[in-house]
């Protein structure tokens, strides 16, 4: 079979072009449409920011005037105020256990102590015990009132104890108790201090002598 083109050329160019055009033309559209959507995505994505930026902004400010109005906000968030505290802390907090070796070094053998009450915010010490007879819990007072001590690179002597009373005293056929109360001064238990008790190795009772001497008192320390 034999086929004849009759179309000219330029016939055939204008269809070829037409149909390049219409190629042209749905390709154009679709990137349309798909720009048109992508468009959109990008709105609804920036509308939705938009509106969490805003809320999140309505929270931030909402903590900060709470943090604002909170007292002494910057020692408590920052941590360098916090940090630079911490020794003055330290320096103020009473060293407790002190007592113990102030309670070994004033108390005789013939005293013995049940109870035990340190009360810093009045600086009162409360004892409470038994022993032999009255004359032994006269010692421990009088040893309490002549115990002084001095501070490191001081000479300086001051009475560790004060207003030492025996408050309570009773007894029956087996032992006797007592309740002995007192001031202490603070100075002892201060941690910024090295401090040096000094008690009597030997005590008479106050009825026996007033005032301590050269001949009748012979300190130990105690740190």
């Amino acid at each position: 079979m034999i086929q004849f083109n009759l179309l000219p050329d330029v016939k055939v160019q204008y269809i070829k072009a037409r149909k390049a055009k219409r190629v042209v033309m749905a390709i154009a559209a679709l990137s349309v449409v798909v720009s048109l959507a992508i468009l959109g995505i990008m709105a609804s994505v920036t509308m939705f920011q938009d509106r969490h930026i805003r809320e999140l902004n309505k929270d931030i400010k909402a903590y900060e005037n709470k943090l604002k109005n909170t007292e002494d906000i910057a020692k408590i968030l920052t941590i360098q105020n916090q940090l630079k505290s911490l020794p003055g802390i330290y320096e103020k907090l009473p060293v407790t256990s002190r007592m113990f070796k102030y309670v070994e070094a004033t108390t005789p053998k013939q005293i013995s102590i049940n109870h035990l009450t340190l009360d810093f915010a009045t600086a009162t010490l409360t004892v409470q015990g038994t022993t032999d007879t009255l004359e032994s819990v006269n010692r421990y007072v009088d040893t309490l009132k002549f115990t002084t001590f001095n501070v490191k690179d001081s000479e300086d002597n001051t009475n560790a104890f004060t207003n030492v009373v025996l408050t309570t005293f009773s007894r029956d056929s087996k032992a006797a108790t007592y309740t002995v109360t007192m001031n202490f001064d603070p100075a002892i238990f201060d941690n910024a201090k090295e401090v040096t008790l000094n008690v009597p190795k030997t005590i008479t009772t106050r009825s026996e002598t007033e005032l301590p001497n050269s001949g009748v008192f012979d300190s130990k320390g105690t740190n």
